[in-house]
C-alpha cells in the first residue's frame, strides 16, 4: 500500500505528507466535520483509512487534525443511514465501530493529533493519539451518546474516558455530556499541550518531524509498546460494548 493508492480514496480525509509525515486533515464537504451513519461519512471511511495508513512502509508518524474552528462537534442530517430500519444498519455500524479504534490503534508508528476547536462526538478518536495538543478553543465532551438520549456510550468510550479520568469522573463525563476546556484537559493529563489556534499546526508539524527523524524500528517498537495495553483493553470491550448499544436501540 503507497500514498498514490489511498491519497484521493475518501471524501472526507485529505493526505499530505512531507519527510515521512503523513499529514490526514478530517472534513466534511471540504469544511468543519460533521458526523453522521451513512455509508459515506467519516464513520464508514475511518476504520479503512486507518488500515490503508498502516499498510504504507513510508509512514514515519501520522499527524491528524480537523478542518477549520472544530474537531467533531456536530452531527449532519445528510449522513442518515441508508438502510430501512435501524435493526438493518447495526451489522455495518456495529463492524465499523470496530473497525474504526482497531484499525487507528494498528498503526503501527506515533500518531500526533492536533485538536483544532471542539471534539464532542468522538472525540476518543483524537485522544487516543501518542501526543495530543489542542488549540485553547478546544473542549471535549462525548455528545453522541447519553447526553443525547440515542445511544449507549458502547462503542470504546466507556474504555478510554474513564481510564484518562479515572473511574468516577469518566462515569460523570459519559452521563451528564461535561464539557472540559483545553486548559482544564492539560491539567488532569488528557492533553499534553495548548497552544493558539496559530501556533496548534506548526507545534504539531515539529514534533511530526522530530520524531520523524528517528530511526524507523525505534518508532515502530515503540508505539507497540505505548499501544499494547490499549489494544488489550478495547480488545475485551469494544464488542461487548457495541452489542450493548445495538439492544438498547432496537429495543426502544
Amino acid at each position: 500500500m503507497r500514498l498514490d493508492d489511498y491519497a484521493t480514496k475518501y471524501q472526507g480525509i485529505r493526505f499530505s505528507r512531507s519527510d515521512g509525515v503523513l499529514e490526514m486533515t478530517l472534513h466534511t464537504r471540504g469544511g468543519p466535520v460533521l458526523w453522521g451513519s451513512s455509508r459515506d461519512c467519516l464513520h464508514a471511511e475511518l476504520g479503512e483509512a486507518f488500515l490503508d495508513i498502516a499498510r504504507d512502509p513510508d509512514n514515519k508518524v501520522i499527524l491528524l487534525t480537523g478542518t477549520g474552528d472544530s474537531f467533531i462537534a456536530g452531527f449532519d442530517p445528510a449522513f442518515k443511514f441508508h438502510e430501512p430500519t435501524i435493526a438493518e444498519m447495526w451489522p455495518r455500524i456495529y463492524d465499523e465501530g470496530v473497525a474504526l479504534l482497531a484499525n487507528l490503534l494498528a498503526i503501527p508508528v506515533p500518531m500526533i493529533a492536533a485538536v483544532n476547536g471542539p471534539a464532542l462526538i468522538h472525540a476518543e478518536i483524537a485522544v487516543l493519539a501518542d501526543i495530543v495538543l489542542a488549540a485553547d478553543t478546544a473542549e471535549f465532551a462525548d455528545l453522541a451518546h447519553v447526553p443525547s438520549g440515542g445511544a449507549v456510550p458502547g462503542d470504546g468510550v466507556q474504555v478510554v474516558w474513564p481510564m484518562l479520568l479515572g473511574p468516577n469522573r469518566g462515569r460523570y463525563f459519559l452521563l451528564t455530556g461535561e464539557r472540559i476546556g483545553a486548559q482544564e484537559a492539560r491539567q488532569v493529563g488528557v492533553v499534553g499541550e495548548v497552544l493558539t489556534p496559530e501556533a496548534l499546526l506548526p507545534r504539531a508539524r515539529e514534533l511530526a518531524q522530530q520524531l520523524a527523524r528517528l530511526p524507523v524500528p525505534l518508532l515502530r517498537h515503540t508505539r507497540m509498546l505505548l499501544v499494547k495495553d490499549l489494544r488489550r483493553r478495547l480488545f475485551d470491550e469494544l464488542h461487548n460494548g457495541l452489542a450493548h448499544e445495538a439492544l438498547a436501540t432496537l429495543v426502544r
